[in-house]
């Protein structure tokens, strides 16, 4: 029932649409319209068939839940980064920081109580970027005060590049595969084909 319920939790509700292929991929022997999406929860990378007459634009926020949706009529099947057309890949940047910089009280919730992974390393330390240097500042920072926003981040953390591009360069990391840690993306494991 506990793995139901943290199962049920790691759903998407919504989503952005990073491409809209309106007659289907090139390589597909079927040309029927499909769209390329990333859920706006844990960055869940998903290919979904439109429902009939419907056209997206990349940047469209859609609805993908289980009450009744209005321009998906279904996903198909969780996809890996690679597997991303390439006008999917140039609107990944551009997508997940405006997921990021809409829910800025989630991710300042990050830099508030992220903790140590091991005796040798911060979970901080996994965002590009953040070395012992600016661990040790944003740790003294937040032990005086937590953190607002980002601007208020930036502020009180000398010379850190803009703590939006770290996550957003740690989302892409990790959708990318191969990391030891994932801190924003469930990792996608491919189902192993039996003969």
């Amino acid at each position: 029932m506990e793995n139901e319920e943290k199962h049920e939790e790691r759903r998407e509700e919504y989503a952005f649409v990073l491409d809209f292929l309106l007659t289907g991929k090139s390589f597909s022997n079927r040309a029927e319209p499909v769209a390329q999406i990333i859920g706006d929860s844990w960055f869940t990378l998903l290919e979904a068939e439109p429902k009939p007459s419907v056209t997206m634009a990349p940047g469209e926020k859609v609805y993908i839940g289980r009450a009744e949706r209005d321009k998906i009529a279904m996903i198909k099947t969780r996809i890996e980064f690679s597997d991303l057309t390439q006008n999917a890949k140039n609107e990944l940047p551009l997508i997940v920081t405006q997921i990021i910089k809409t829910n800025e009280s989630r991710f300042i919730e990050l830099f508030n109580n992220a903790g140590p992974l091991n005796i040798r390393q911060h979970s901080l330390e996994l965002l590009p970027g953040i070395g012992k240097k600016h661990l040790t500042a944003m740790l003294k920072a937040r032990e005086e005060k937590k953190f607002e926003s980002f601007a208020d981040i930036t502020s009180r953390v000398a010379l850190l590049q803009d703590p939006v591009k770290l996550i957003a360069d740690r989302i892409i990391m990790e959708l990318q595969g191969n990391q030891r840690f994932y801190m924003f993306v469930k990792p996608y494991v491919k189902k192993e084909q039996r003969y």
